[in-house]
């Protein structure tokens, strides 16, 4: 009797690990590998995305002003420190404010963008004192950022071209002058100077509705331009140590290759991919005898806004550098604020 028991015992034993056997190998439909993979595609970023328009445009850019610290007052406007956040990193600034009661709506406002400056040696209150006053002096708000990195802005200095930091800091410096109280929300343009032509032009990829940019000197469009034109800037000065903005920029080079006009991402980096979306005007200038930025930069740029219906204007002069200093400052300094009047007061 013991002995059938120990046999039906070892028997149903044995049913029960070759029913476990036969559900751990059991037949897997291809249809299922097929769902499976289709799920792990969608969920799976693709490399470096982040950098490019479309993934930018669906970014939300959102930020305030911090408190506004008077510095300087004259009978044209007020100077103030000031900050806001971007990507969770304090960025400051200086802001000016028109002197006299606040027009209905607010003030017109230009997001002011400066080009490459060597972080270490970058100070807020030390650069572009010149054009800064010139816009302040004419009714615009003007808040001349300093881009993370720079100054006492948080952050590590990311590089114009290969990264959207820069980008970044731009739309959420326009997103905080949105929300300010004293600025009109629909008349806000952007400055970019040299490096950050690419980022004012990025930007206006992104948030097509930007009504006006104006660019100084401006590089990389197509990004095959950098390529063909180089930039000749002996004032860069590479990081003294591997940084991770630096690291993560090789690698990108070596998974999606450099820029060409065969790459698929390369085109959605490119702000002249986008181009017959921009819905606001755009105005540069440049020296012919920039030694630092090729002026084929903006010739380049121009060919293709003549292919659009984007409003545009170049203005070319014989002298004025890199910085266009000179006599050719006043020049262009006036058709910039008549410009911004055009399309930001109007």
């Amino acid at each position: 009797m013991n002995k059938k028991i120990l046999l039906l015992v070892g028997l149903c034993l044995f049913v029960g690990i070759v029913f476990v056997v036969n559900r751990k190998f059991a037949y897997k439909s291809p249809l299922t590998d097929v769902i499976q993979h289709a799920s792990e595609s969608i969920v799976k970023p693709s490399p470096f995305e982040e950098i490019t328009i479309p993934y930018l445009r669906k970014k939300v850019f959102q930020s305030t002003l911090g408190e506004l610290r008077m510095i300087s007052q004259n009978s044209n406007y007020t100077s103030y420190l000031t900050s806001y956040t971007s990507d969770g990193l304090k960025i400051n600034g200086l802001l000016t404010k028109p002197t006299g009661p606040i027009p209905e709506g607010g003030f017109p406002a230009i997001v002011f963008i400066h080009g490459y400056i060597a972080p270490t040696t970058y100070r807020t209150l030390e650069k572009y004192e010149d054009y800064v006053d010139y816009l302040s002096r004419n009714g615009f708000v003007v808040y001349k950022i300093d881009l993370r990195g720079h100054a006492d802005s948080e952050g590590e200095p990311g590089g114009g071209y290969f990264g959207a930091d820069y980008v970044t800091d731009t739309l959420n410096a326009y997103a905080a002058l949105e929300a300010s109280d004293f600025v009109n929300r629909k008349s806000i343009g952007l400055w970019g100077h040299s490096m950050t032509g690419n980022t004012v032009m990025r930007s206006m990829a992104v948030k097509p509705t930007i009504p006006a940019i104006v660019i100084w000197a401006g590089a990389v469009y197509t990004y095959i331009d950098q390529r063909e034109y180089g930039i000749n800037d002996q004032s860069y000065r590479p990081p003294q140590t591997n940084t991770t903005t630096r690291n993560r920029r090789q690698e990108m080079f070596n998974k999606v290759g450099s820029p060409s006009a065969e790459s698929a991402f390369w085109k959605s980096v490119a702000p002249t991919s986008f181009l017959n979306d921009i819905q606001g005007s755009i105005q540069i200038h440049h020296a012919k005898d920039d030694s630092v930025v090729d002026i084929r930069y903006s010739r380049n740029l121009i060919q293709l806004l003549d292919k659009t219906a984007v409003p545009h204007q170049l203005f070319e002069y014989d002298l004025g550098g890199h910085n266009i200093i000179g006599s050719s400052f006043s020049q262009a300094m006036q058709r910039t604020v008549e410009f911004f009047q055009r399309y930001l007061k109007n």
